[in-house]
């Protein structure tokens, strides 16, 4: 009796200790959509590729294109402050009297100037086309690397969104196998209070139930901890609490086939790849221009004033002077030790490199692709298998409960009943998001993650 004691204050304390610890705030449901929407805003790494794609765009602009002037303005002024003194060593005047000496103190020469200078490139072979040119299809580059950027987190958040939902649906399975633990607990203490079992079969169900408690703790705390994974990556309160959507529908395979066929259209590593190619051949034409001379116009203002003081010879002047030059230069590196031609060189090299690369990517991507096809018609195989497989697990315990209940099979075969349908459930739930996920990463490959309901 005293030992009955005992085991009913252990459930007691534990039923209120698992009850407080999956005691949670009202949460509420947070969609995929929701999901995605709150990390295009919030997502670091997302903000930081759109900073970029707007360094990008700014470059393109006339004021950085060098098709427009320069024209550059100066004033200056300035003033001199003189003591002088002439003597005139006795000489003398028209009236045979010795001149008298000529001090001059705090003379001031007080001057102004302004100008404006004016200079054109009329003709530069060419290169500021082809870099303003250049610099056009660095945008677009850009807004490929930051769609691939918002690609590579949408698969990510969905990798850690599925495994939410899946922890979500263990804990439920955990939580129900813990009930039936719990039932068979009850009987067999009914049992043994009746004399119709010993005592093993009550520290036996006992010993379940712990098994099971633990299993639960443990999916309970692995989800929390993946919420907040999720929490990080929408970049919000790391404890915030919410409910996923364990809904799961698979698209359309004839869909996906035909997302085959556009893959050199819709890839973004492909995208990024011919953008980059086209790039270096713009640096080729670029480096090419520098073998050509280069046409400039020129023009310039300028405003000149000077207030002399008076001297011994000269009353104060006033001077004031402007003037307007315009000209053309012509500039030729006709040799500049070859550096020109080295970099063109180089530039060619650089460029069959990109076009090696696209051709190796292209294989790449092709076998990827092959790979995460056949990834997940596997997995959707697999899924429909454990579907199947829970299907026999779930009649095999219902059976083996109603044999259990009136004493035709044991303890033993029941517990290993009930775990064949705890395998079973939770294997069937790692199947479907498994293939779901593997879903999402051959969306991506063809250039199809952001068109499609996820």
């Amino acid at each position: 009796m005293k030992h009955k004691v005992i085991y009913s204050l252990i459930a007691l304390v534990y039923l209120a200790f698992a009850k407080a610890y999956a005691q949670q705030p009202d949460a509420s449901l947070l969609t995929r959509e929701q999901a995605v929407e709150l990390m295009l805003e919030n997502n670091y790494g997302i903000q930081i590729a759109r900073n970029s794609e707007i360094i990008a765009e700014n470059n393109t602009s006339i004021l950085n294109s060098g098709y427009l002037p320069s024209l550059q303005g100066t004033a200056g002024a300035s003033i001199d402050e003189n003591d002088s003194k002439t003597d005139f060593n006795g000489a003398l005047d028209g009236n045979g009297v010795p001149r008298d000496d000529i001090e001059i103190n705090n003379a001031q020469t007080t001057q102004y100037n302004a100008g404006l200078s004016l200079n054109y490139t009329l003709f530069d072979g060419l290169g500021r086309l082809y870099n303003f040119k250049r610099l056009k299809e660095q945008y677009q580059l850009s807004q490929l690397q930051a769609r691939s950027t918002i690609e590579t987190t949408t698969v990510q958040l969905m990798s850690v969104y599925l495994e939410i939902a899946r922890l979500t649906e263990n804990e439920k399975i955990f939580q129900e196998n813990l009930q039936i633990s719990k039932q068979r607990e009850q009987r067999a203490q009914y049992q043994f209070d009746y004399g119709q079992v010993n005592k093993l079969e009550v520290l036996n169900a006992r010993v379940d139930i712990n098994a099971d408690s633990i299993n639960l703790l443990n999916a309970r705390q692995q989800l929390r901890n993946t919420k907040r994974d999720l929490n990080l990556l929408l970049n919000r309160d790391l404890n915030q609490q919410y409910v996923v959507d364990t809904t799961v529908t698979f698209q359309n395979i004839l869909v996906i086939d035909s997302f085959l066929e556009k893959v050199k259209q819709n890839n973004v590593s492909l995208l990024q790849a011919e953008s980059t190619l086209q790039i270096s051949d713009y640096d080729i034409k670029t480096t090419k221009a520098l073998l050509l001379p280069r046409i400039g116009l020129s023009g310039s203002y300028g405003w000149n004033q000077s207030e002399n003081p008076p001297t011994a010879f000269f009353p104060s002047t006033t001077r004031t002077s402007a003037n307007i030059a315009v000209g053309a230069n012509l500039t030729w590196d006709i040799f500049d030790g070859g550096s020109s031609l080295n970099n063109l060189r180089n530039a060619k090299i650089a460029y069959k490199n990109e076009a090696l690369f696209k051709s190796q990517l292209e294989q790449e991507v092709a076998r990827d692709i092959a790979n995460a096809k056949g990834n997940y018609e596997n997995a959707l195989a697999i899924y429909k298998m454990q579907e199947q497989n829970v299907l026999t697990n779930d009649d095999n315990f219902n059976r083996t409960q109603e044999q259990f209940k009136i004493g035709q099979v044991s303890s033993v075969e029941f517990r290993q009943a009930q775990l064949n349908l705890l395998n079973a459930v939770t294997i069937k739930n790692l199947a479907k998001y498994d293939a779901k996920l593997a879903e999402y990463q051959l969306l991506q490959l063809v250039g199809q993650i952001l068109n499609m309901p996820l």
